[in-house]
Order: structure tokens, then C-alpha cells, then sequence
């Protein structure tokens, strides 16, 4: 449902907070049984994998006494059980995702409920809760989205590779032994960079050492591995008293510079990139320079970049600041800020 939908339904049929929160909640029970009946389910499939496993590693140790046709069975079953967990798994995540996702609407919406219109002097445009939870329920969607291409692009195909080439080193383990072992070796490499992108992916999601060491870490470490990954030249530059701060403004600030550091590979094609963060005692400051081809900035007011309108209400919200200096062909600086504490 669009706002414009929304506001037109509040007004000619008494929609409410209510009605929506009542459908979330139903959403989520639904999602919390769909968990629990999955989580039963990956059980059974962990343990029959775990019994293939064992037989295959019997079949493997008696190999001189079984006929090829036994061994071609054994590594069938074991490559099917692992298949079944492995999608299983994603099943599972998937849904937990939902539920994640499902927690943090119905916690918005019970705000949303509890409280009156937002003034403007809270949140800086004079949004409604409403307008508040739909802007970050599409900023949601759209990552969800990123990663899932992402996820399609990259591990999934892998995956689907590392089953066929598996496939051909079993068919040549007894014609070809040696061309078998260089298969295996290949699928053993692709293997080691698919689960380098699968970390990268998780530390994309949650970096636990924000959690454990702090946002100034956690940016040194997010810029090394965004070089690495776009060839980028990114300077990043820390002054001030270097510092832990309260968790959600380390994961505000954090998911901030993410997103215009993504913004900058994704849409710039900018070669240079300079990120300021000045971690002063009252404020903190970040800026993000890049060398690109720029834009019309009054395309923030025409909803062109979610993320960007969600970093400037987050700041605003928080009683900072956000500021877009831009132009076609003069690249791009974007800056915000923060208090130290709120």
C-alpha cells in the first residue's frame, strides 16, 4: 500500500495503526510456527546426513571390496542429503530474516500507536509515524533485494558449479584418477573464495566487531575490504577522541557510511573516494567525498535515493544535521552529523 493509498484510506474507511498492527501480528505468528516446524525438520536432515556421511566414509575405507556402483551410490546419497540441508538451511534463514523484519514493524507500529504525529522539530520534515515506518520498511526491502541478487549472483551460482564439477570428478575417479584429483583441487579453490564472499556478505549484515570493538574499527576494517573488493582509491580520515558510543549511534553512523560508500561504487563511477569522520566531543561529523560524475540533488526530494532520505531523517531524528553538496560532472560531497549523545 502507497502513502497516498494510505492516507486515502484512513480518511474514507477509519484505517488505523491498530488494523495493521492486528495483521502484523497475525503475519508473525505464522512466521514463528513455519520456524519451528523448519527447525524440526533441519534436525531430521542433519542427522540423515550425518548417518550418509558415516556410510559414505565406510564405503570409502572398504573401497578395494565394493563394486564402483556402491561408491557412485554412497557419494549420490551423501550430495543429495547435503543439497536438501543446504536448502533447508536457506529456508530457515529466509525465515528468521521475516520474522526479524516482522519484530521490528510490529515494535514500529506499537510506537506508532502510543504516540501522536511526529513534530517537525523531532524529526526535522514533520513526518507522520506512518510515513516514518514506510520509508524504512522500503529501505528494508531494497537491501533485502541487493543481497538477494547478490546472494543469486555469487554463492548461489558457486553452489551450482560445485555440484557439477563434483559430479565430473566422481565420473572420473576411477577412469582418470589424476584428472579427477585436479578437478577436486579446482572445485577446492572455488570452494575457499565462494566462502570468502559468504563472509563478506555476513560482515555486510552484522559485523560483530562493531559489537565488540566499536565503530572506528569496524570503518578501518569496512574500507580495507571495500578497496579490496572495487579497486577503489578510498582515503579514510579519523580525528577526534577515538571512542566507544552508545550502540545505536555506532550502528546509525555505521550503516550510514555503508550506504554512501555503496552509493559511490554502485552509481558514481567515481575512481576516488575521501571519507572524513571527526569524532568530537559534542558531535560527531562524517563526510564522504567522491571524484564522480555527480547529480541533480533535487532528486532527493523526488524520491530517487531511499537510502540517502533515510540516513538525513535518522540525523535529523537524532537532532543533527545532513547536507548534499552535488552537481552533474562535479561530484558528489554528502556530510552529516550527530550529537556525541542523545
Amino acid at each position: 500500500m502507497s502513502l497516498e493509498e494510505l492516507e486515502d484510506t484512513t480518511a474514507q474507511s477509519g484505517f488505523n495503526v491498530q488494523a495493521e498492527l492486528e495483521d502484523t501480528q497475525r503475519s508473525l505468528r505464522e512466521v514463528t510456527l513455519m520456524i519451528e516446524q523448519s527447525q524440526g525438520e533441519l534436525t531430521k536432515l542433519t542427522q540423515r546426513n550425518a548417518a550418509i556421511t558415516s556410510h559414505l566414509q565406510q564405503v570409502q575405507k572398504q573401497s578395494i571390496q565394493v563394486s564402483p556402483e556402491e561408491i557412485r551410490m554412497a557419494y549420490d546419497s551423501a550430495l543429495d542429503a547435503q543439497q536438501r540441508l543446504f536448502v533447508m538451511r536457506g529456508q530457515l534463514d529466509k525465515l528468521q530474516n521475516d520474522k526479524h523484519h516482522l519484530e521490528k514493524y510490529k515494535a514500529l507500529l506499537e510506537f506508532a500507536g502510543q504516540s501522536g504525529p511526529v513534530s517537525s522539530a523531532a524529526s526535522g520534515v514533520g513526518k507522520s509515524p506512518m510515513e516514518g515506518i514506510e520509508m524504512i520498511v522500503k529501505a528494508q526491502e531494497a537491501e533485502r533485494q541487493r543481497l538477494s541478487r547478490q546472494m543469486h549472483d555469487g554463492p548461489a551460482q558457486a553452489m551450482s558449479n560445485f555440484i557439477l564439477q563434483t559430479e565430473i570428478a566422481m565420473r572420473l575417479l576411477d577412469a582418470d584418477p589424476a584428472q579427477a584429483k585436479d578437478e577436486l583441487g579446482n572445485l577446492k579453490m572455488a570452494a575457499m573464495g565462494t566462502f570468502q564472499k559468504v563472509r563478506n556478505f555476513i560482515f555486510e549484515l552484522r559485523p560483530m566487531m562493531l559489537d565488540d570493538l566499536g565503530l572506528v574499527p569496524t570503518i578501518r576494517k569496512y574500507v580495507d575490504a571495500f578497496k579490496e573488493q572495487t579497486s577503489m582509491d578510498v582515503n579514510l580520515q579519523v580525528t577526534g577522541n577515538e571512542r566507544r558510543l552508545e550502540p545505536y549511534i555506532e550502528v546509525m553512523m555505521f550503516r550510514a557510511i555503508q550506504e554512501l560508500l555503496g552509493n559511490a561504487a554502485r552509481h558514481s563511477q567515481a575512481t576516488s573516494i575521501k571519507v572524513q569522520l571527526d569524532m568530537g566531543n559534542e558531535a560527531l561529523r562524517v563526510s564522504v567525498d567522491d571524484n564522480g560524475k555527480g547529480f541533480d540533488t533535487s532528486s532527493l526530494e523526488e524520491g530517487a535515493s531511499l537510502g540517502l532520505k533515510l540516513i538525513r531523517e535518522r540525523a535529523e531524528i537524532l537532532g543533527g544535521s545532513f547536507e548534499v553538496d552535488s552537481a552533474v560532472g562535479k561530484g558528489t560531497r554528502i556530510a552529516f552529523s550527530v550529537p556525541a549523545s542523545s
